[in-house]
């Protein structure tokens, strides 16, 4: 089956997963909110959203994860799209639609991807513009993860993830390999598991990682420091990491935010091609992506 090419008035942007390589749980607010200090990388797999005109506001929904996700109106599209022509002050039309590739509840910030990519998607279809400043507290209306997936590059993120900062330069061709086991964890779960919230920051980032090794070397002295309880949760997260580290190509294998995704750092995409393709034969229950980073 060849796919139908998209009308001239169709506009189609990628929504990459959100991977922390180390989060540090610094504290907890009054109100409830966690810190962090994390840095954070996109890529090894993404969402597809379309946009096209319409005298509505409609979303369509297809993929391999379609099924456990929120229709309208509550999915977070929609409120995105709500949310955006409300403060340009327009009516919310738009023919939305998603192929959802990444596995849902599952520590990749799929549901933050396909928001931040719908304020971008939507700027562009409606043909409005707004500073930055504004399109970041929009987005942190829909979620703490959205604001660095607006920026969708390496990045560290500290407060409850909305305090951003460039992130250093990584190597051009560094691999990635994400693993999910299909099973999904509520970060809300995992965070009241958490035996200690007040943990060390990362410290001084170095302002540019020459080589994979070198990258997985520094992430060896940080953490992630809501794996232990995800484990606790799903246990197949730790056969999940025991399977990554057995790759004799793999430099280092973490949980990504609170699970159950897990990622492997491969010294060049192919090498993460490769690998992938290795996991997902031994491990065919289990959902296998892999790719570059940014």
């Amino acid at each position: 089956m060849t796919s139908q090419p998209l009308k001239e008035t169709a506009l189609s942007l990628k929504a990459p997963a959100k991977v922390n390589l180390a989060l540090h749980i610094t504290g907890q607010r009054e109100d409830g909110f966690h810190t962090l200090d994390s840095l954070v990388v996109f890529g090894g797999a993404f969402d597809r959203l379309v946009f096209e005109p319409s005298d509505r506001l409609h979303l369509s929904v297809t993929g391999p994860f379609a099924d456990g996700l929120r229709q309208e109106p509550d999915n977070l599209m929609v409120r995105a799209a709500r949310l955006l022509a409300k403060d340009l002050n327009i009516p919310a039309k738009a023919e939305l639609s998603l192929e959802k590739h990444l596995p849902i509840s599952a520590g990749v910030g799929g549901g933050s991807a396909d928001a931040a990519a719908t304020l971008l998607g939507l700027l562009r279809l409606w043909e409005r513009t707004i500073k930055d400043e504004k399109l970041r507290t929009i987005a942190l209306k829909l979620g703490s993860d959205v604001p660095m997936c607006l920026e969708g590059a390496c990045l560290r993120a500290t407060g409850i993830g909305d305090t951003l900062e460039e992130g250093p330069r990584l190597p051009k061709d560094v691999g990635l390999v994400l693993i999910n086991p299909r099973v999904p964890i509520s970060t809300p779960t995992i965070f009241k598991k958490l035996k200690r919230k007040t943990n060390d920051s990362m410290g001084p980032i170095p302002s540019a990682f020459l080589s994979a090794m070198a990258l997985a070397d520094w992430l060896s002295d940080q953490r992630n420091d809501l794996q232990m309880a995800a484990i606790e949760q799903a246990p197949v997260i730790e056969t999940v990491l025991q399977a990554l580290g057995d790759d004799g190509d793999c430099l280092f294998a973490r949980m990504s935010g609170s699970g159950a995704t897990c990622f492997g750092l491969f010294q060049s995409i192919k090498h993460a091609e490769y690998a992938a393709r290795r996991l997902a034969f031994t491990h065919p229950n289990w959902w296998v992506s892999y790719g570059g980073v940014s």
